[in-house]
């Protein structure tokens, strides 16, 4: 077994051997699926399809903030508690442990946002029925596609950016309310959306059908897939910040 099989491999039993990994999953299921019903069940069936895939990806975008936090959290309390000192010891390598904690968060999550993600969208199917965005057609496919990499992507990087920072809270507290939350609304202020809407939150919401190009409103200046690839740039960015900080500061 390599050295970094064995680190990915510490990673996850740290992952999975602690309470906050099952309540933080659980969380995220139970916001996005109830928030999904809850907007499934108001939803009025007269536009396009395309709008159906809204009740789905609220509910999900709304518990990315979960998530992100549980990301945030499994990296940055080790620095916060001082347990890294432990880590490094055990993985003297610190590109290898930076890479095996980055691998164990991006597939933790990966995993879930997969199964919520079709748990949500087989529920809305479910309350509203006909009027549900087949799964057969390939725009459905690929808002899931972009949807699931927008989830997996945007939790690496916050959890970088937490390497970067060294704390949970002081990340958090930049990331929520730059990112997260004023991100969302500044996002469709004419003045400064120019700027906003390449933000790592928003470049993912032309694939998920939660604004188009072209739009005079809610508009963004790049197709889905060119969402995705900024995205993608974000998280490289935020790696490889990770992995300097982590090379170059104490512990």
């Amino acid at each position: 077994m390599s050295g970094f099989v064995r680190a990915a491999s510490a990673e996850w039993v740290k992952i999975r051997s602690v309470r906050s990994t099952v309540v933080a999953l659980s969380l995220f299921a139970f916001v996005a699926l109830g928030l999904g019903w809850v907007v499934a069940n108001g939803f009025s069936a007269g536009g396009p399809k395309t709008d159906a895939l809204l009740p789905v990806f609220f509910g999900l975008l709304t518990a990315q903030l979960v998530l992100v936090t549980f990301a945030v959290a499994t990296v940055g309390a080790e620095f916060s508690t001082g347990t890294i000192r432990a880590s490094l010891a055990a993985v003297p390598s610190r590109g290898r442990l930076f890479a095996a904690k980055m691998t164990s968060v991006g597939l933790t999550v990966a995993a879930a946002a997969l199964v919520v993600e079709l748990a949500v969208f087989g529920l809305v199917r479910l309350v509203i029925g006909d009027a549900a965005a087949p799964l057969t057609a390939w725009w459905t496919v690929q808002s899931l596609l972009g949807g699931w990499i927008h989830l997996t992507l945007l939790s690496v990087f916050t959890a970088a950016i937490a390497v970067m920072l060294r704390s949970t809270v002081v990340t958090l507290s930049v990331l929520l309310p730059v990112l997260f939350l004023s991100g969302q609304g500044l996002g469709n202020i004419e003045a400064i959306k120019p700027v906003a809407q390449y933000l790592p939150d928003q470049v993912g919401l032309v694939i998920m059908h939660l604004t188009r190009p072209g739009d005079p409103q809610f508009g963004r200046d790049y197709g889905p897939w060119e969402g995705i690839l900024l995205l993608v740039l974000w998280t490289v960015a935020a790696l490889v910040g990770g992995w300097l900080v982590m090379r170059r500061r104490d512990a």
